[in-house]
């Protein structure tokens, strides 16, 4: 099964889609950013079900509790799967191809719609005369090869005779996390900026606490107007996911942006190499704010755990554009 998202999630919610996927299939390989494996051979002897019904479910649940309809390719290998998940039109749907059903359904496809073959690839083969996935399939593949590339060939014509022996590999999420925040204009105001990199590192905290992992280095993005970026990663002296050891990081990257007259449009702060929290060794404070400012810390995420996020934030996060 080839789960497709329609468009690019924000890291959280791609990572809910992934726990729906695992309460059908112990087997759920992650393919950031929008896109996800499930094997479903044991899963139908288990729930007793169909792979479309199957489908079918995770659809239902996806939209119902997290608002995501997921386009749902199921076939006998992950190439069909991905391939009739990519057919799907409109936000969402189910589309089944059974193991006698693949040759007949694959041939009069256009040959840029079998997955794994990118635009520069199909270029190509169009420019010969090969417009379809059955033509394709119909070619030696040593012509292939000659066309295509080597490995890039083999595996072409492989794939249009249906034929792809990959297994699922279970695989988490890569040990990153991350916020992306736009301007509702070009920015000038360094106030305005802070706030809003404040109000992300409040919020990217909140989300590692909640999942239990610290992160060990911050990496900053900025995007300016007309399309130029900037972006620079730090270590911290030691995993954490506490607010006041991420803003302190943050506002060291923004400085180092030497921003003064750069419109900014959009910035991200990811955590990166995160580790879970349980791993982090608590060493013995004698600093009393710090101490302080952490009891706060859990008092607040108590709240916000009973009244959402944003029950909670810094004043200075009033500022922030969007």
């Amino acid at each position: 099964m080839h789960v497709r998202c329609p468009d690019r999630l924000p890291e959280d919610l791609y990572r809910q889609v992934l726990e729906q996927m695992a309460q059908l299939s112990p087997v759920v390989q992650a393919l950031p950013p929008t896109a996800a494996l499930a094997e479903l051979r044991g899963a139908l002897r288990y729930h007793g079900a169909n792979a479309t019904r199957l489908g079918e479910v995770l659809r239902v649940r996806a939209i119902s509790r997290l608002g995501v309809d997921v386009r749902v390719g199921i076939g006998p290998s992950i190439t069909v799967a991905a391939t009739a998940s990519g057919q799907i039109t409109g936000p969402g749907g189910v589309l089944a191809i059974a193991p006698d059903q693949v040759t007949d359904w694959l041939g009069p496809l256009p040959v840029e719609a079998l997955h794994g073959i990118g635009p520069r690839h199909a270029k190509i083969l169009n420019d010969y005369g090969v417009h379809c996935i059955g033509l394709l399939a119909a070619l030696p593949p040593a012509t292939v090869q000659r066309l295509m590339g080597g490995r890039a060939g083999r595996q072409a014509a492989d794939r249009a005779r249906g034929i792809d022996p990959r297994p699922v590999v279970p695989r988490t999420l890569p040990a990153t996390a991350s916020i992306h925040r736009t301007f509702d204009r070009h920015t000038l105001d360094g106030a305005a900026v802070r706030a809003v990199l404040l109000d992300t590192v409040v919020t990217l905290a909140l989300q590692l606490r909640r999942r239990s992992q610290a992160a060990r280095g911050l990496t900053l993005t900025l995007r300016f107007a007309g399309g130029a970026t900037w972006d620079k990663t730090r270590r911290l002296t030691e995993a954490s996911a506490h607010e006041d050891d991420l803003r302190t990081m943050a506002y060291r990257l923004i400085d180092a942006a030497g921003l003064q007259r750069g419109r900014i449009t959009a910035l991200t702060l990811k955590a990166e190499d995160l580790i879970a929290a349980d791993q982090i060794a608590e060493q013995i404070s004698l600093d009393q704010t710090r101490e302080a400012r952490l009891l706060a810390e859990e008092a607040s995420d108590r709240i916000r755990a009973k009244f959402g996020p944003s029950a909670i934030r810094p004043a200075t996060t009033l500022l922030r554009v969007s």
